[in-house]
């Protein structure tokens, strides 16, 4: 069986027609159809059916893509793996964290390392999908709860902060709150569908867990857009708030909660020079980011900081 045969049908069913598998690849049209025809031979039965919409993968085809999906990881795990030496901090490093983190807070993490190590490579991957590491999707991820995986190392970093928040602007247009009360009766930044956080505000018995929404998006990297730009009140990561000092921290005794943050590889990787940099580098910088929300948290609800 080809490779370039599997590629093309992995690349076919995740873009849902020949034209986009083709683009995915920067092959042209009549190339993936040969591959896709030549697959379909070696495994005796049509893999896709066509539609008006495009192309419906077939039971088979279903069936196959989880297999074929691993062999694609294990090959860019491979790749990555050849990238440098095992004995020295250079190579590819893939590394996944909520979309939030990865653009937010890992950058200047990144950029550090890329002065320390100028031959590393960081593939960072933003995405809230807990990408498996065990089968290497990622080198490394940043997650907000620790893996229930055998075959994996997990190291606690502390928990992230969140809190109330609103631009000074908004507040002074619309009038400061009173309390908890008054932002639930305006309405909330909030979400489509329920979350981490969500579900962490129904845990605790939080009100704000019932409040309407008056600006929804499953993506927090909007919510934070939407705080920033005045829409209204919202939860976002106290850290990332105390860098703007337009953001306002509203009633932190009240509207308070974690989400405890681990950093992940496989026990395969941890002793890798590349990946051991890429993890103490990536601890570190998630520390002093904790810390900085601490030390906000501290400001807005006490006189003195320790």
């Amino acid at each position: 069986m080809s490779w370039d045969d599997v590629q093309a049908f992995l690349a076919v069913f995740r873009e849902g027609s020949l034209t986009g598998g083709a683009r995915a690849l920067a092959l042209a049209q009549p190339t993936v159809r040969h591959r896709i025809e030549a697959l379909e031979r070696q495994v005796g039965t049509a893999l896709f059916t066509r539609t008006p919409t495009g192309l419906t993968p077939t039971e088979t085809a279903l069936t196959l893509f989880g297999h074929a999906e691993a062999m694609s990881y294990a090959a860019e795990a491979l790749l990555r793996t050849a990238s440098g030496s095992a004995r020295e901090i250079a190579g590819v490093v893939r590394v996944s964290a909520s979309e939030v983190i990865a653009i937010e807070v890992l950058p200047p993490i990144v950029a550090r390392l890329r002065v320390a190590y100028p031959e590393l490579v960081i593939a960072l991957s933003p995405s809230n999908r807990n990408e498996d590491v065990l089968r290497r999707e990622a080198d490394i991820a940043v997650r907000m709860a620790p893996p229930a995986q055998d075959g994996l190392v997990a190291r606690r970093i502390g928990a992230i902060a969140i809190g109330l928040h609103a631009h000074r602007d908004y507040l002074d247009r619309t009038g400061w709150p009173r309390d908890l009360a008054d932002v639930i009766a305006t309405g909330l930044i909030g979400l489509e569908h329920d979350d981490a956080i969500l579900k962490a505000l129904r845990a605790a018995g939080s009100p704000l867990a019932m409040a309407r929404t008056v600006f929804r998006s499953d993506n927090h990297l909007a919510h934070l857009a939407a705080i920033r730009a005045g829409v209204g009140y919202g939860l976002c990561q106290v850290s990332l708030a105390a860098r703007d000092g337009a953001l306002v921290r509203l009633f932190p005794d009240d509207a308070n909660f974690d989400l405890e943050t681990w950093i992940v590889t496989h026990e395969d990787l941890r002793s890798i020079p590349r990946i051991s940099a890429v993890m103490e580098a990536i601890r570190d910088g998630l520390r002093h980011y904790i810390r900085g929300g601490e030390l906000a948290a501290c400001v807005s609800s006490r006189p003195t900081c320790p």
